[in-house]
């Protein structure tokens, strides 16, 4: 990092910015909390509060259906697919990415969410679950792969500790490398950041699209580098049943010359809450449920089904050497109201009940639009698909608990 940044630095960036609002209270503040400021400063990307005045990301170009690779194809070809994904598995160029920044608070929990416990006459943690899933790929392929976890500054010390505590559910410790996601500051609506407390900027993650260049910063693509890792397959934390680094799907992408892939199931129902990966101007591209129209719900393809039938399951196959390349630029900043905790003028708490300015964050599924061509490779659901989203009713811990008896898993 070299040296820390100094006043006047810190000064010259905020200035930069239109953010010297920032150092309102630093006369007041202790030594030990300016040096913490300055560091915060030091650390924050501030140009993302320009995006409140000009959002680009929720433009969308022209959108057109695109063909998912089928189960039955899969089928035909899944022995030849399965060859070329273990090979690749066994030279060391296939890697995970665990997206684990979230807390359990939809579920009552006020620990990470990795944590949370599904078992029913034992312990089973949903951080166990997805272990378990991967060591089926270890045995089979005979060989381990890098599990990088991405943490958030909430999170990180006790998903760590829990971790070492249950000894890495049986994964090789040195393979298992943890990082925190990066944090970008909370604004009022004019693009003006929050200060928190009189030496803390109101700070939000930087959304789930920022996992690579985290991994970045904290030096492990040098890492991957080495390894000569090629393909970084990032899924999400709360899908106690998915396949990851599956063999037949990594295969599958590479045997179709794509530089990504993403897992889609079908949808139960038209109005089902899940992305949809489709086509904008030509390129890969996710729809979010809430952007459908009518139109496309309602429209076939050429054997009669929904044209846009299938979801994502933010389970994602991408090239290194493509991600290298999107993330050059800037991936499209979403701009979200939410209710930020502030301090007001006098230096008083805030706690606002109603949404009173922006978090910014990237989306994982915008990295798809940016990739030049994306396989939609379709699982089967009840095999793949347990997300816990909610402690009851539709994609909670019951529905995920159901899923997994059904499919052998003891809890």
């Amino acid at each position: 990092m070299g040296t820390e940044m100094n006043y006047g630095e810190a000064y010259k960036k905020l200035d930069r910015h239109g953010q010297l609002h920032v150092l309102k209270y630093y006369d007041e503040l202790t030594e030990e909390e300016k040096t913490k400021l300055l560091a915060q400063i030091e650390e924050l990307d501030f140009s993302v509060l320009e995006y409140c005045k000009n959002n680009p990301a929720n433009r969308k170009g022209i959108i057109s259906p695109l063909a998912a690779m089928q189960l039955e194809d899969i089928e035909k070809k899944r022995a030849q697919y399965t060859e070329i994904g273990l090979e690749e598995i066994k030279r060391g160029r296939v890697a995970a990415v665990l997206l684990a920044g979230g807390m359990g608070t939809r579920l009552g929990s006020d620990g990470p969410k990795g944590m949370y416990d599904i078992g029913i006459t034992r312990p089973v943690y949903i951080f166990q679950r997805l272990v378990e899933n991967m060591l089926e790929v270890v045995r089979r392929a005979g060989a381990w792969f890098h599990l990088f976890i991405m943490t958030s500054d909430r999170n990180h010390k006790v998903t760590e500790e829990f971790f070492e505590q249950h000894e890495y559910f049986g994964y090789r410790k040195d393979y298992v490398r943890f990082f925190v996601q990066d944090m970008v500051p909370a604004s009022d609506f004019e693009g003006k950041a929050y200060l928190e407390e009189r030496w803390k900027i109101s700070t939000s993650p930087n959304g789930n699209g920022g996992w690579f260049t985290s991994m970045n910063k904290w030096g492990l693509l040098e890492l991957v580098r080495e390894n000569g890792i090629q393909w970084l397959n990032v899924f999400a934390v709360d899908n106690v049943l998915q396949r990851i680094v599956d063999p037949a799907f990594v295969g599958a992408t590479i045997a179709n010359q794509c530089v990504a892939g993403a897992k889609v199931v079908r949808k139960t129902n038209p109005d089902e809450k899940v992305g949809v990966l489709c086509l904008e101007d030509g390129r890969p591209s996710i729809v979010e449920y809430y952007e459908l129209t009518d139109e496309m719900k309602k429209a076939k393809d050429e054997n009669g089904d929904p044209a846009y039938g299938f979801g994502v399951i933010l389970n994602y196959l991408f090239h290194e050497k493509e991600l290298e390349r999107i993330t050059d630029g800037q991936l499209p900043l979403h701009v979200v109201e939410k209710k930020i905790p502030h301090i007001d003028e006098g230096g008083d708490p805030v706690e606002p009940e109603v949404p009173n300015g922006y978090k910014y964050e990237t989306l994982v599924l915008d990295m798809i639009h940016q990739v030049r061509n994306c396989l939609p490779y379709e699982v089967e659901r009840e095999r793949e698909f347990a997300p816990i989203k909610n402690a009851v009713g539709e994609d909670s811990v019951e529905t995920a608990q159901k899923l997994c008896r059904a499919n052998g898993i003891e809890l």
